[in-house]
């Protein structure tokens, strides 16, 4: 067979491609369920004890694909501190990688960041065979004990049903550093909030901006189902004492008549228990191919509209607590390079979404940062 027919097998041309085996001196592993170990991201954890978005026995019915859509783990995080020369994490995940045009590092991976809140640095993110819904991947192995500040940041889209913490045998968890806050911020969603398509955990813009702000982030991102039904408003409301509540679902919904129906009702029912809690609502990113469909131009320019003059009119009769970005400018001039598939950011677009938005939320909520 000739050089020019032969198969490419990438991992044999390139180490750096293949995935590892594991091997190597025995290490211990470690539930992330004990102490000294927190796990954010999932507000009904301590409850249900099961990696999951929402509650496993909510006090309204969930629409059926939300209630598929909360096993995914987008925005959880496991943190500690170690004085262990070697990490590793062996993982269960419900099903392997099937996204054609998400990596499956972003949708069954993750990520290692090392350093204290407000620097974290990323590290690697877990090498996985796409194929299998097991594996074990290593971050690091330093050949000496040094201590570290750890952040794992869960798979984007995907149910994960265990994960353990593998370290040197004589190696200790230590408390994380303390965040400025332990009051989340709540980010309620489409596809875009939940990750996708991000290559790797780390990258999704609600991700992005755990790092840049010391508070905990709950991602409810609902991948073509966050349609502001108000059973999810219902169940958001129970979350104790947050500290903000992002509304960024517009791209879920079909029509302006939707939009007017759903947001303002929405924002009533979170009211009911948290009459203070500051609300953001993000209208619409600008898609890749909206220049050439005046259609879906107008139909975006009116959802938008119709959550502007909700907000003015509440703001007018007293609410002071809400507030709106436009969404179609957080891209920037170059938004059409910024998704994969005209919709979907990649890195670059979470990229451009986060810091745009850091300004916005730092101004929210430095009150709760400073006084903490």
């Amino acid at each position: 067979m000739s050089e020019s027919t032969q198969r490419m097998d990438i991992q044999k041309l390139d180490r750096n491609m293949a995935v590892p085996q594991q091997g190597g001196s025995a290490l211990k592993w470690l539930s992330p369920f004990l102490a000294p170990v927190e796990q954010l991201g999932f507000a009904w954890l301590e409850q249900d004890k099961k990696y999951r978005r929402l509650p496993v026995k909510p006090a309204v019915p969930l629409p059926p694909a939300v209630d598929v859509l909360a096993n995914c783990t987008a925005g959880g995080q496991i943190r500690f501190r170690t004085n262990s020369s070697r990490l590793s994490i062996r993982v269960r995940l419900r099903d392997p990688a099937d996204m054609y045009h998400m990596a499956p590092t972003g949708q069954c991976g993750f990520d290692c960041y090392l350093g204290d809140p407000g620097a974290r640095y990323f590290l690697t993110t877990a090498r996985l065979n796409p194929r299998e819904r097991e594996y074990e991947a290593a971050f690091y192995d330093w050949q000496r004990q040094q201590e570290e500040e750890v952040t794992l940041y869960f798979p984007l889209y995907q149910a994960v049903e265990s994960v353990w913490i593998g370290i040197d045998s004589d190696a200790e968890l230590f408390s994380p550093a303390p965040l400025a806050s332990y009051k989340p911020v709540i980010i309620y969603g489409t596809s875009i909030t939940q990750g996708g398509c991000a290559s790797r955990p780390g990258m999704a813009y609600p991700n992005i901006l755990s790092r840049q702000l010391p508070l905990p982030f709950i991602n409810l991102g609902f991948s073509g189902n966050g349609k502001g039904e108000p059973e999810l408003a219902e169940v958001i409301s129970t979350i104790e004492d947050p500290a903000l509540l992002v509304l960024d679902y517009e791209a879920n919904v079909g029509t302006v008549e939707d939009m007017a129906r759903t947001f303002p009702e929405f924002i009533r029912i979170v009211r009911s228990n948290h009459p203070k809690l500051p609300i953001l609502a993000i209208s619409n990113i600008e898609y890749a191919g909206i220049r050439f469909n005046r259609e879906i131009a107008q139909l975006h320019e009116a959802r938008r509209k119709v959550q502007m003059d909700t907000i003015q009119s509440l703001r007018e009769a007293g609410d002071m607590h809400l507030h709106f970005v436009d969404g179609y400018c957080l891209l920037g001039e170059d938004a059409s390079e910024c998704t994969v598939d005209g919709v979907h950011p990649t890195d670059l677009g979470f990229w451009k979404m986060a810091q745009a938005l850091h300004p916005i939320l730092l101004k929210i909520l430095e009150p709760l940062i400073k006084t903490a």
